[in-house]
């Protein structure tokens, strides 16, 4: 099911570099608990995936959520910017309440 987030090209342009780069065949996406405003992405490079995880097919490799994910990030759309003072990913995700001002907190 590819229609639980979605993917920006720049997105899908880092992760493959980030696999090739890494030597790795997985991008993953999971919530932990923690953060000012209780939950935080944690993003990691991964050599499996489990078998309920929802994966979306990349050119160089996959992109992984894990089933206790997937509930808070339906919907989401992931970008990549690229900025004059650092890069990363920002998640817009329509289900969350709030967030904290370094954001990489998130609340549900």
């Amino acid at each position: 099911m590819t229609d639980i987030v979605k993917l920006t090209p720049s997105a899908v342009e880092h992760m493959n570099s980030m696999l090739v780069e890494h030597k790795k065949p997985i991008v993953r996406l999971s919530l932990k608990g923690g953060g000012c405003a209780g939950f935080k992405y944690d993003w990691s490079l991964d050599d499996s995936k489990e078998f309920d995880d929802e994966v979306i097919k990349l050119d160089k490799g996959e992109f992984a959520m894990d089933s206790a994910s997937i509930m808070y990030l339906i919907g989401s759309t992931i970008d990549y910017k690229k900025e004059v003072f650092g890069s990363y990913f920002t998640i817009e995700n329509p289900a969350s309440t709030s967030s904290c001002g370094c954001g990489e907190s998130i609340g549900f």
